[in-house]
């Protein structure tokens, strides 16, 4: 007989696979991202509410999930199973608006606590108080396991009524999904006139891709057909490779087609004998639960790979669209260094300033012009590159993430950044200036703003600029000369290197808080063959 391995050791390598599992992102819209955030999700649920709270307490008392489609008679089914109306059940769809869970009074503190659907806030009410409306207390319905006590259930046995697993609710579905992942046995519930419907079909094809414990019920079945149906609904399982799945079938009575909410004994006494057994057989439970565990564990040899692999492409992905941003800045700011070095900046109104300096254009006006003649083509760069980031981003699908596609607003505000960067380095320009000056310690020394007017000519006016240089020279000397060129050079290198790199940051922003790098990939893959190794 199958045991379950509870060894601390597997329970660290489960509990390290989780935490890799859960820190996968997949933010960008590519193909295979909407399936790989269900499966992380799914893995998730299977992982926190079943398979290491089940490793952790294998005594824990067996849960069985009842599941199906919108009407298949489910709360119906689990208050003939109890003997007493524990979840509301009635003609109005879809009934089951919070998921009720069953066990018997000895095991109530199993489930009162968060061992199991953490997730979920728990609520107590007095049984006489089914009804939902009088239960929720204010608390989201979508978000609550309401958990009651019968002492008609053995000790060791629960059961958990879910919401319609098709529910015209977006929560209930995925709250039914959530709460199936918990179980140690998978009750199915279809009916008679849907029992060929695709949304069962697909419950029960997971059940037996993770080889969990499975039980299906046939409900609602008029006395009329029920050898045709039942024999046609054992076809159809065998066809899908479910034949050996037990089988029980629930007549079609008054109180469930009106909604009466209990059954009598005699029509669920098969299937509530076959959970007894399973809950109070040592073997028979030690079955179970082996076979749910060890066939999610198995599962994982496959899903874990998978979602390493969209986690790679996001990665991939998401390289590709940092690559174009690096690229574009990259060819720009070559662009911005080869245009200063050829004089551009020392172009249109700076020119036309520098001719009539200093006789009729002072020392201020030529920075002045010099000032916005530079920001001028910073400006003109930093618009060329993000065109180029656009141009790029329109042939990656990934590029249609939210907040990657938006405009962003800060782009507006380029043009004030650049220009506050530009008289940063002008002030700063003229502080080393009149250090020069100072420098010289004699009275009737060169005007500082000259001075500073004459250096930025130099840095910024290339070969044009040659008789700036030698006017310089002539009023602090050669060597201080040679001295501020240099230093207002590495200054006017500096603000430059900041404003390109701070505009590549302001591109790269929104794309860094996605978080997408290359670590879940090899994270997961490394977890999974630790566990492998304990297994």
């Amino acid at each position: 007989m199958v045991t379950l391995d509870v060894r601390p050791q597997l329970l660290d390598a489960l509990s390290e696979l989780r935490d890799r599992v859960a820190a996968a992102r997949f933010p960008l819209p590519l193909a295979g991202a909407p399936r790989a955030r269900a499966n992380r999700d799914e893995l998730l649920a299977q992982l926190d509410d079943y398979l290491v709270p089940r490793l952790r307490e294998p005594a824990a008392p067996l849960l069985a999930v009842v599941g199906g489609s919108t009407g298949a008679g489910k709360s119906t089914l689990v208050n003939s199973l109890v003997g007493r109306r524990v979840s509301e059940a009635g003609v109005l769809r879809p009934t089951t608006r919070t998921p009720v869970l069953v066990c018997h009074p000895e095991d109530h503190h199993w489930f009162s606590g968060l061992r199991v659907l953490p997730d979920l806030t728990r609520v107590w009410v007095p049984h006489q108080d089914v009804g939902d409306d009088l239960l929720l207390s204010g608390e989201d319905p979508a978000r609550v396991l309401r958990v009651e006590t019968a002492d008609t259930l053995p000790r060791g046995l629960a059961l958990l009524d879910a919401p319609d697993i098709d529910s015209l609710i977006a929560d209930n579905r995925v709250l039914a999904a959530e709460l199936i992942c918990a179980a140690d046995i998978w009750v199915m519930v279809t009916t008679a006139a849907r029992y060929a419907d695709a949304i069962p079909w697909h419950l029960l094809r997971t059940a037996k891709e993770y080889d969990a414990t499975l039980v299906s019920v046939l409900d609602r079945v008029p006395h009329q057909v029920v050898s045709e149906v039942s024999r046609q609904y054992a076809a159809l399982l065998t066809k899908a490779g479910l034949g050996e799945v037990p089988r029980f079938t629930v007549p079609e009575l008054p109180e469930s087609a009106w909604g009466g909410g209990l059954l009598p004994a005699s029509a669920v006494a098969a299937l509530r004998t076959w959970l007894v057994h399973h809950a109070q057989d040592s073997a028979a439970r030690q079955q179970v639960m082996a076979r749910t565990a060890h066939g999610l564990l198995d599962s994982l040899k496959s899903r874990l790979p998978e979602l390493a692999s969209a986690a790679a492409a996001q990665y991939a992905a998401a390289l590709r669209l940092t690559s174009a941003i690096d690229s574009a800045y990259d060819s720009e700011y070559a662009r911005v260094r080869s245009r200063l070095q050829s004089g551009a900046v020392l172009a249109g109104d700076a020119l036309k300033r520098w001719r009539a300096f200093p006789l009729d254009c002072t020392a201020g006006e030529l920075l002045d012009a010099l000032v916005e003649s530079l920001a001028a083509l910073l400006l003109c760069s930093v618009t060329a590159a993000d065109e180029r980031v656009d141009e790029a981003w329109r042939r990656e699908p990934a590029a249609d993430a939210p907040g990657l596609a938006d405009r962003d607003p800060s782009l507006e505000n380029a043009e004030h950044r650049i220009g506050l960067a530009v008289r940063r380095w002008r002030r700063e320009l003229e502080e080393y200036a009149e250090d020069e000056v100072r420098e010289l310690e004699r009275n009737g020394g060169p005007d500082s703003d000259a001075v500073a007017a004459l250096v930025a000519t130099v840095l910024l006016g290339g070969r044009r600029a040659r008789t700036a240089g030698e006017g310089l020279a002539q009023r602090i000397g050669a060597h201080g000369a040679l001295r501020l060129r240099d230093r207002a050079g590495r200054l006017l290198t500096d603000h430059v290197d900041r404003v390109m790199h701070r505009e590549r940051e302001r591109r790269l922003a929104p794309l860094d808080a996605l978080d997408v790098h290359a670590d879940p990939q090899a994270e997961i893959i490394a977890a999974l063959s630790v566990l492998q190794k304990e297994r």
